[in-house]
Order: structure tokens, then C-alpha cells, then sequence
């Protein structure tokens, strides 16, 4: 029987702006990436999202990301990678503060936003991302798109990696996610969305824009908490990938190798 883990981004409201379902869509997926006051979140919702998600049983993970509030981390950055070295390290160590303050224990990072898909195709920084990750913590996870620079790099290094797929994202032909500023990024229909995952659990595969399929590995999927039906959409997916005999787990009690 095929698993997989279920993740979502959480922590990303900030002072007196609030975004997304984090409290609900707890009761949906099994790892969270709580953002680390960079691209999202501060120090207070940092704190409450730990609580909330070690209440829940639910793993938790740093989401690094670019030093970009406005424009939510999503903007390339042109950083060296000893930047991105010290970024992922400082923002590690400030979720790492409050779990270790609540009694809890990170699981895995996952870079955030434009910092993901910078380090996805650039070897220079991906290796500093994951030299980051292995320096704080060898035993850290750290989630990647599968297929990308930051998987090779983390396996090199000696990571336990997990190769990350998108639930409501379309995908081009080298493997990489289609930018949001083209069209037909985002999969609009949950049922296509639903039937492009079971694919890429079961198969190993997504057909890419260009009508080629992709060969990929989906150790985790990510579904993102700041949508306008996110939490049906998460609930949606996690019913569908077990009446599917797809069970969804934590990736630490997942054998992927």
C-alpha cells in the first residue's frame, strides 16, 4: 500500500493581519511549515501555531524564506549562497526556540516561496540550503520539489530527504512548477487536482503542460492553507488518497528510502 504525508503552510499571518485556516486544517494534514518571520508570521504567531500544532500531534517544520514581507517571499532575490546559508539558519533557530520551548521537536525545513524554487534549479544554492539544515540538525528532513537541485543536494550532504508534489499546482516539462505569473498555474478544479496526485502517488508520474508526463517522486504533498476553500480542498484530498488505499502519515514514519 502507497503513503504519503500531507503537509501545509501555516503561520502566515502577521500583527493584525490574518491569513488562512490553521486551526481547522490541523485536523487534515500530518506536517506543517510554519513561516519564520520573514516572508510571513512573527514571533506571536510563531508561538501560538507551535502550540496548536503539538496539540494536535502534528509534525512540525521551518519554512525559510526570502527577507520579503510585501511581497510574501515569492519575489527572486538575487542572494549569494552564503546568505542563504545564514537566512535558513537564523529563521531554523528562531521556530527551533519556541518548540524547544513548548517540548517540542522539529521534524524537517522546507524552503518557502521563491527561495524554493531558486534552490530547485541552482545547484550553489541548494547546497548552501542544505549545508544550513545538515549544520543545525543532521537529523532534519528536508522537503524539496522532487526531482530539483535541493533533493540532489540534500542526499549529497546526507539529509533524509523528501521529495515534495503539489496538489493544485500544473507543472512544465523539466520537472519545475509553472510559474504563478502564467496562466493555467494553479489547477482550479478540485477533481483534476485530486485525480493529478492519486497519478503521481500511484505512478510516479504528472503530464506536463506540454502533454509529456514527468517521472517524479511523491514522498509528501503539499496543499496550501491561505486558499479561498482551502480547508474543504485538504479535507477533500485526504478522503479521496485513502478511499484511493493511499494511507497519509507523517513522513518520519514513512520508509521512502
Amino acid at each position: 500500500m502507497n503513503a504519503v504525508d500531507l503537509n501545509c503552510d501555516l503561520g502566515e499571518s502577521f500583527g493584525v493581519y490574518h491569513i488562512g485556516n490553521d486551526e481547522d486544517i490541523l485536523n487534515d494534514v500530518t506536517s506543517v511549515n510554519v513561516a519564520c518571520g520573514f516572508h510571513a508570521g512573527d514571533p506571536a504567531v510563531m508561538r501560538k501555531t507551535v502550540q496548536r500544532a503539538l496539540d494536535k500531534n502534528v509534525q512540525i517544520g521551518a519554512h525559510p524564506g526570502l527577507q520579503d514581507l510585501i511581497g510574501f517571499g515569492r519575489r527572486n532575490m538575487k542572494i549569494s549562497p552564503q546568505e542563504a546559508y545564514d537566512i535558513v539558519v537564523y529563521q531554523i533557530g528562531a521556530l527551533n526556540g519556541f518548540l524547544q520551548s513548548e517540548g517540542g521537536k522539529m521534524q524537517h525545513v522546507k524552503p518557502h516561496g521563491a527561495l524554493y524554487n531558486m534552490a530547485a534549479k541552482n545547484k550553489d544554492l541548494s547546497a548552501a540550503i542544505a549545508e544550513a539544515v545538515y549544520k543545525v540538525n543532521p537529523e532534519l528532513i528536508l522537503f524539496g520539489l522532487s526531482g530539483s537541485e535541493l533533493i540532489h543536494a540534500g542526499q549529497a550532504i546526507g539529509l533524509r530527504t523528501a521529495s515534495e508534489v503539489f496538489a493544485d499546482r500544473t507543472y512544465q516539462q523539466d520537472g519545475s512548477l509553472t510559474p504563478r505569473s502564467e496562466e493555467n498555474a494553479l489547477i482550479e478544479n478540485d477533481n483534476d487536482a485530486v485525480s493529478q496526485v492519486i497519478r503521481m502517488v500511484k505512478e510516479g508520474k504528472v503530464l506536463s503542460q506540454q502533454g509529456i508526463d514527468v517521472p517524479l517522486q511523491a514522498d509528501t504533498i503539499c496543499i496550501h492553507g491561505d486558499g479561498a476553500h482551502a480547508l474543504t480542498f485538504a479535507r477533500y484530498v485526504k478522503a479521496s488518497l485513502e478511499s484511493s488505499d493511499i494511507t497519509v502519515k507523517e513522513i518520519s514514519g514513512i520508509n521512502n528510502g
